[in-house]
This record gives structure tokens, C-alpha cells and sequence, in this order.
């Protein structure tokens, strides 16, 4: 049954999963590309989609591919399944916390998954970057894809002289909405 393996690769990408839905991105990039409930490409495109709309990625993502595979009661797994872990572990974590908060063994062992999570975060936006600037290159020879190369350079621009001209940095709405226009300026709005 399709909404019980949703549920059940969902809960283990949330149980096994440090740093929130960025730190989950290339767990359910595995699981989504190893089952093909979606190719790399249409994942992609939803990773820039689930970071326009409200809420949290990871719950995000689940909900989507779970809707894409069973339909609402697949959705209602997948998004069970991504965030029962996390429920679980902080009603877990707020009992005992006064008596593990100051505990040496914990803050190592914390300090030691933050470069990971970070490095995780880190090699999927870069892989990320690299499927969308080249799109032929796990094939092969990489051919560049100007528009998107593009795109990037006036998202980059726009946010340094917004950042120069008024010392401070880009909202992060404004920088969606921006974002969204320059697409639109350099790829017209196109059916789906």
C-alpha cells in the first residue's frame, strides 16, 4: 500500500534527520529519486516552489509528493510521517531537558552535528546550483544554460545593490517577489 511506504519513508527521513528541511533535502531527494515518485528535475523546480509558500520545507515536500503518489490520504502520511518524529523527540527532549541541558556528552555531541548539518545544507544547495546552471551534466558533457545563469546573476545583483544602497540586507519577501519578477522577465509566463 503506496500511503503506508509514504508514511513509513517519511518518518525515517524525519527520525534521521538533523538541522530541519534543509538538512532533509538530500535524504528525500534519495528516497523520492531511489522510488521514482518524481525525477530530479520536477524535484527541483518544487525545492524553488516550497521555498515561496508558508510553512516549513520538509512539510512541505512531504505533502506534495504525497499528494502525488495517493492523493490526499498520501498526503496525510507523508506529512504524518515527516513530522510525528520531531513531535515525538521534542515532547521527549522538554521532560528531561533541565537535566541534559548543561551536560557535556550532549553539547559535544551537538557541536559535532552542526558542521555536518551545515555541510549536508551546503553540497545540496551546490549540487542544486550545478543541475540548474548545467543541465547535461551527470550525462555527460555539461551544456550551460544561459537564461538561468541569468536569472541567478540579476537575483545576485539586485540583492547587493539593494544591500549597498540601504545598508541592510534583502527581505526575505522582497527578495521572493523580486525573484519572481526577474523570472518573469526572463522566461515570460509560459503554460504549465
Amino acid at each position: 500500500m503506496i500511503a503506508l511506504e509514504l508514511f513509513l519513508t517519511f518518518f525515517r527521513i524525519g527520525l534521521f534527520t538533523f538541522g530541519g528541511g534543509y538538512g532533509m533535502i538530500p535524504l528525500v531527494q534519495q528516497e523520492a529519486l531511489n522510488h521514482g515518485w518524481m525525477d530530479a528535475a520536477a524535484l527541483y523546480r518544487f525545492i524553488g516552489v516550497c521555498e515561496s509558500t508558508p510553512g516549513p520545507i520538509a512539510v512541505n515536500m512531504a505533502t506534495f509528493i504525497g499528494a502525488e503518489q495517493a492523493g490526499i490520504l498520501g498526503s496525510a502520511c507523508a506529512t504524518l510521517g515527516v513530522v510525528l518524529p520531531a513531535l515525538v523527540i521534542m515532547l521527549l527532549i522538554a521532560a528531561v531537558l533541565r537535566g541534559f541541558r548543561q551536560n557535556r556528552f550532549v553539547r559535544a555531541a551537538m557541536a559535532g552535528i552542526r558542521p555536518v548539518v551545515a555541510g549536508m545544507i551546503a553540497a545540496t544547495g551546490l549540487w542544486a546550483a550545478l543541475r540548474c546552471l548545467l543541465p547535461g551534466l551527470p550525462s555527460g558533457v555539461p551544456a550551460v544554460d544561459f537564461r538561468q545563469a541569468l536569472l541567478a546573476g540579476l537575483v545576485c545583483l539586485g540583492a547587493y545593490i539593494w544591500h549597498r544602497a540601504l545598508k541592510r540586507p534583502f527581505s526575505p519577501i522582497l527578495l521572493i517577489l523580486y525573484s519572481a519578477a526577474c523570472g518573469l522577465a526572463v522566461y515570460g509566463i509560459r503554460p504549465a
